[in-house]
């Protein structure tokens, strides 16, 4: 609201944020420019995010348990997007290391002194692959910013970065790096451009430029999964945007999962508030991309015959994804499946039959099995120019890998 004065009062933003975490590093090194672009003041908020984890029953470790192509899938997407961002990078070998010590001197220190010390302590772990838990490392470091060590001991400081990190969990804060304004929250460096709008900001987000000649996005998708419904509303027009082809493939994702070794629904592995996230995420990116979406009321959905008819008939994709993440079509039903595509003008009956053929089938398995000799590890999954995309949010790395130079 406005003061007396009649100026209004620049907007609030949290960003909680962890040393130990290479995202919220990346973001660390963003946000101040997007703060400078909406006029909205930054609050810098240390926390652990180990206490995260255990305040909302996560594991420790949560990467650890992650299948071979999923760790391969993340641990390439990190380095891709911090040269996107020209960030310095190097991945620390000592990765994790408990970060307790440093995240009590940030929080003992204060305004731009926590600022300067988050930057030097970021740097330290994320380009220096220095130990952080070594004290002729943090020590100079801490005091070169106006904190002595010992203030790490503080009961004081100790009571105040657990109480920080309570607040922030029940906030619903249950990773980092987390974005907050007016109450709410967004996870991850590659919301940003959300966070911006709703500081009233105008973002770019998909790039500009043309495409390589001959550029195709290959578009691994499956109807069972709602990034896979928001991505397939986008893909066609954002490669048209800059010249490239798509090659819709789809594949069967719960056979992808068995083959790497991944829960077959993996939102029903999150934690409570990591889902209730998932939902509002969703709804945020149907916003963004300004597409209606409703999530499932028949999810899980086995979508084989779904998939044989988008093999059948191409063309039916962007009909079958409406019928399943904004009509909830049972797409578990044959006969729902065919009168549904009968309504949408295509001959429903005639397609489901033709779904039994030798070849049809054959080619869905052969999609998926091209997916997981690929190294996908979940849907949407693209590909261009040899690089590998995974999520409805890396269609704008995958039109910049596809421009040309």
């Amino acid at each position: 609201m406005p003061g007396l004065s009649g100026v209004a009062k620049p907007m609030h933003l949290r960003f909680y944020y962890d040393i130990v975490c290479p995202y919220a590093y990346l973001a660390s090194r963003r946000v101040e420019a997007l703060a400078a672009r909406t006029g909205a003041e930054i609050e810098w908020c240390p926390v652990l995010l180990g206490g995260l984890f255990r305040n909302h029953s996560t594991a420790d470790v949560p990467a650890a348990s992650y299948a071979q192509a999923k760790a391969m899938v993340g641990a390439a997407d990190l380095i891709h997007e911090a040269k996107c961002v020209d960030a310095p990078f190097v991945s620390n070998p000592r990765h994790p290391q408990r970060s307790v010590t440093v995240m009590r001197l940030l929080t003992a220190a204060e305004g731009a002194e926590r600022v300067a010390l988050t930057h030097a302590l970021y740097t330290a772990y994320w380009v220096d692959n220095l130990d952080i838990n070594d004290p002729s490392v943090i020590g100079p470091l801490a005091e070169a910013h106006g904190i002595a060590l010992d203030r790490a001991q503080e009961h004081a400081i100790k009571d105040a970065l657990r109480v920080q990190t309570k607040d922030a969990s029940d906030r619903g804060v249950f990773g980092v790096p987390t974005f907050e304004v007016d109450g709410k929250i967004w996870w991850g460096q590659d919301r940003m451009h959300l966070v911006e709008e709703a500081l009233g900001g105008s973002p770019r987000y998909l790039p500009e430029g043309q495409a390589k000649p001959g550029s195709v996005i290959d578009f691994y998708h499956d109807f069972s999964s709602p990034y896979s419904y928001l991505a397939a509303t986008q893909i066609e027009r954002a490669a048209e945007r800059i010249g490239a082809a798509v090659a819709f493939k789809p594949m069967l994702l719960g056979a992808l999962f068995n083959a790497i070794g991944t829960p077959n629904v993996p939102i029903f592995t999150f934690g409570e508030a990591r889902r209730a996230y998932a939902m509002r995420d969703l709804n945020d990116w149907a916003s963004y991309w300004d597409v209606p979406f409703k999530f499932a009321p028949h999810f899980p959905m086995r979508t084989v015959t779904a998939g044989r008819v988008a093999i059948i008939k191409p063309e039916t994709t962007a009909d079958i994804y409406r019928m399943a993440w904004v009509d909830g079509v049972d797409l578990n039903d044959d006969d729902a499946l065919a009168a549904a595509l009968s309504a949408s003008g295509h001959d429903g009956d005639a397609l489901v039959a033709a779904t039994q053929d030798p070849a049809v089938k054959a080619q869905l398995r052969a999609n998926t099995e091209q997916a997981v000799a690929i190294g996908a590890c979940g849907a949407p999954t693209m590909v261009v120019g040899g690089q590998l995309f995974w999520g409805n949010d890396r269609i704008n790395r995958v039109l910049k890998a596809a421009l040309a130079d």
